[in-house]
């Protein structure tokens, strides 16, 4: 995990080395393990904990274990209690939509004041696979299909630090297995996740069902979205060379498009990428094609 996520971290030059960074943790295993990753990775960590007071007692017992988890760890931790149900009455929003406004505006005013690089949060390839299903239920365009970025700006703030997401790279069946079998660390459960009439949970349910393989497959397509998107708007990024390049070699039904893109990026002259029909030979940041 530590070293798949520090990959990504560099692959999306999501933070610099030892950079001080906000982390956003609810004290359920997605965020605990971003929290364990990133402090085993060199950062410096300050935690930010939002008690929206929505399940009552429960709220309450998943600030104390976060408290109590980072004066353990000796971790900065900063609390914000919202009264999230009068909030979203007096401005005529939905509960979600409130809280989202009161997290991410809170979030930026701390990491300016804490002097963060970023803000992180623990959305994850399950998260990501969901969005691109509610999306595509409630219809929408290619922007829609692109769902979460590893980094965007503050929803709420948009000139404040970026939203960092160094857990798109993996599942929340291998969050787990790190917090239970690889660190031993424990987590919070919250019981409105299994609220099938919420339709986000619904989809978490069936996703449940589904293999890793589907799931990263859902969120390739989410991936080249984004790269369609960039090429679209004229936007230079990583996501627009990957699709770039997936359109060369798409007669060849290339599998290894991101290890082909980054082995042309390191100069990698003479390594060999079989293909249908095809072998793609690096040739320092390019690459020629031999057919069989």
């Amino acid at each position: 995990m530590l070293r798949r996520v520090t990959r990504y971290i560099s692959r999306h030059a999501l933070l610099r080395p030892k950079a001080k960074v906000l982390v956003c943790v609810s004290g359920g295993a997605d965020s605990m393990a971003l929290l364990d990753v990133l402090r085993r990775g060199g950062y410096e960590c300050v935690v930010a904990h939002c008690n929206f007071h929505l399940r009552g007692e429960d709220s309450n017992a998943d600030e104390s274990f976060v408290r109590s988890f980072c004066d353990e760890a000796g971790i900065p931790c900063f609390v914000r209690e919202f009264d999230t149900t009068s909030v979203a009455h007096d401005r005529s929003q939905s509960i979600e939509v409130a809280a989202r406004e009161l997290r991410y505006s809170w979030f930026a005013i701390l990491a300016r004041e804490q002097g963060c690089e970023a803000i992180a949060v623990a959305h994850h390839q399950n998260d990501q696979a969901e969005t691109v299903i509610l999306n595509l239920l409630r219809g929408s365009g290619l922007r829609g299909l692109a769902a979460m970025r590893p980094t965007s700006p503050n929803p709420v703030v948009p000139d404040s630090p970026h939203v960092i997401r160094p857990l798109l790279c993996t599942t929340h069946d291998y969050i787990v297995h790190y917090l239970r079998d690889i660190r031993h660390l424990s987590w919070r459960e919250d019981a409105t996740n299994a609220d099938t009439s919420i339709p986000r949970n619904a989809i978490r349910q069936w996703l449940a069902s589904r293999s890793k393989g589907e799931i990263e497959n859902i969120c390739h397509t989410a991936d080249l979205m984004q790269g369609y998107a960039d090429r679209q708007d004229g936007r230079s990024s990583r996501a627009r060379d990957l699709v770039e390049l997936y359109e060369q070699l798409r007669p060849y039904q290339p599998n290894q498009v991101e290890a082909i893109y980054d082995a042309m990026q390191r100069g990698e002259s003479g390594k060999r990428f079989q293909m249908d029909g095809a072998t793609l030979i690096i040739r320092k940041h390019s690459y020629i094609i031999q057919t069989d």
